[in-house]
């Protein structure tokens, strides 16, 4: 039993001290934004701006404020209001009302064989004309140069797919454990350093802000390849890649915000969502996500208590470069530091998101979005 303990924190312990290693160079090497100065006017290439919304009244006012200060030359913006049953199409009508590049569409009817938000963002790039076409979601915030500095980043790094990681706003003891520990979890899994490395085989796509060469997304087949995939905006990432084009990540946590999701039930209800179908719908890899997470995420902290000897020293070895890592990533990401401290209660809120999604999905046979319900069977046969 010591000897099995021993072996297992032995190698928690090169896990964190490499891996982690290498994913702090990885996140401390990424460009900034804020880095690229602005494009001029003329060297601007028209943009269309594409969201898609359904019941975000409570959030859209601000983020519209910030698309419509936008200081960039040759953008449009194409809003769908994807059947809301509150004010959402209102706020939009009224936006285009006061600004000439704001088109809204109202779709009532969700077509069979589509998931909401991808047949919004294909309808948005139906009505679009842009030669960069960015997706974003209905709840983001905008600096007003973040265009004009993005377009400066694709040019410098000859990109045909610019994705940012923006600052998300968290409050509250539980919202901070729980998103700290999935951010570095996404950075680890992801490892979006990487996206722009043409010989490794790991892709990035980030909802907040993905941009995209118009031939290039007509070229690796649109939202119709992503009909009923759920995490569209990883896929669309995987698509640009696997299709052979150059994608780059950069972090943008000076000039793109997002209050992400609110309290930490509506983070476990967000994640339910999503976790299992990151997973492809996999249950094992659930079993294997929920192995890995208690040997390298928890046990070392558990063993400082119990363990002795090697194992012990191991434990205090896998602490120490998870809180090195886990502080790090946060202070990069304008959060505390703080967080790392938190980092085996987090670890154990995602096991059980992770769990809780695959039940809930396995026993409703699928997935409810946007008062929608889809089967599983079209899901699992929508993966990309």
């Amino acid at each position: 039993m010591n000897l099995a303990l021993t072996i297992l924190l032995g190698l928690a312990a090169l896990v964190w001290v490499v891996g982690g290693g290498r994913a702090l160079r990885g996140i401390y090497g990424m460009p900034r934004l804020s880095e690229f100065p602005p494009l001029p006017d003329a060297d601007c290439p028209t943009v269309s701006l594409l969201v898609t919304a359904r019941d975000e009244a409570a959030k859209l006012p601000q983020a519209i404020a910030t698309l419509l200060a936008l200081d960039y030359p040759r953008l449009e913006i194409v809003a769908i209001d994807d059947r809301s049953k509150d004010a959402t199409g209102r706020i939009l009508d009224e936006a285009a009302a006061r600004d000439p590049r704001v088109k809204v569409v109202h779709i009532t009817e969700l077509p069979a064989g589509w998931l909401g938000k991808n047949h919004g963002l294909q309808t948005a790039y139906q009505h679009s004309s842009g030669e960069w076409l960015l997706f974003t979601d209905a709840d983001v915030r905008f600096d007003r140069d973040v265009l004009r500095r993005t377009m400066a980043l694709a040019r410098t790094r000859s990109a045909d797919h610019v994705c940012l990681i923006s600052l998300i706003e968290l409050k509250g003891f539980w919202e901070n454990v729980m998103v700290s520990y999935f951010i570095l979890g996404f950075l680890l899994s992801i490892q979006p350093w990487e996206a722009e490395n043409p010989r490794s085989p790991y892709y990035v796509g980030i909802g907040a802000f993905q941009l995209v060469r118009r031939s290039v997304y007509e070229a690796v087949g649109t939202h119709r390849r992503l009909a009923l995939e759920v995490v569209d905006d990883v896929k669309l990432g995987k698509m640009v890649k696997h299709g052979g084009y150059r994608s780059v990540c950069a972090q943008a946590f000076d000039n793109l915000r997002v209050r992400w999701q609110e309290g930490a039930t509506n983070v476990i209800k967000g994640l339910t969502k999503n976790a299992f179908a990151s997973l492809n719908f996999n249950a094992l890899r659930t079993v294997l996500s929920v192995a890995a997470i208690a040997m390298l995420s928890v046990l070392p902290f558990a063993a400082l208590f119990f363990a002795t000897g090697l194992a012990r020293l191991f434990a205090a070895v896998a602490v120490l470069a998870i809180l090195i890592l886990h502080a790090g990533a946060a202070r990069n990401a304008h959060l505390s530091p703080l967080n790392a401290l938190t980092h085996p209660l987090g670890a154990i809120l995602f096991a059980y998101i992770l769990v809780r999604s695959t039940v809930v999905t396995l026993g409703r046979g699928g997935v409810v979005w946007r008062e929608t319900f889809y089967s599983l069977d079209d899901l699992r046969k929508g993966i990309v």
